[in-house]
């Protein structure tokens, strides 16, 4: 609960407390806080043995961790039931990301080149309808302003 308050903090929390409290005050001050937490804990202990009781045996494996959805999200890929490590590794972003800067830049990469002759080849058989993505756009005039759409905005 406390692990981040260093040595400095604690010293300047405890005078700070005995000055508004008063040294006669603060013992009593200590022991009512403790007593509340001590009774925050227990409440909370049999709030969540009632919520297990209540699911029934199908669901005797829950834990409350698993709500936080980091947690949740870990020990589904630890399981992998789903076959989620296998799409993981199969799908390589820095590759993708790559292709398609080199797509953007007009540079051909491997397996652009590739897709590029096999595009190269269907656009020659038809070649009606097809863009051409590696051309440069021409530059607006300077006071040219970009077309409106209002559904955009």
């Amino acid at each position: 609960m406390f692990n981040d308050i260093g040595p400095l903090e604690l010293v300047t929390l405890v005078v700070l407390a005995v000055l508004v409290f008063g040294p006669e005050k603060l013992p009593k001050m200590i022991q009512d806080v403790t007593r509340t937490i001590r009774k925050i804990r227990e409440f909370s202990e049999s709030a969540k043995a009632d919520i297990r009781e209540e699911l029934g045996p199908e669901f005797k494996d829950f834990e409350f961790e698993d709500l936080n959805p980091k947690t949740f999200i870990r020990k589904q890929l630890d399981n992998d039931d789903l076959g989620l490590k296998e799409i993981r590794n199969g799908f390589d972003l820095k590759k993708e990301m790559a292709e398609v800067t080199d797509a953007v830049h007009g540079r051909e990469s491997e397996s652009a080149a590739s897709a590029a002759s096999v595009a190269s080849s269907a656009s020659s058989a038809s070649s009606s309808g097809t863009v051409d993505m590696t051309k440069k756009r021409e530059k607006p005039e300077p006071d040219e302003r970009p077309p409106f759409d209002a559904d955009a905005t």
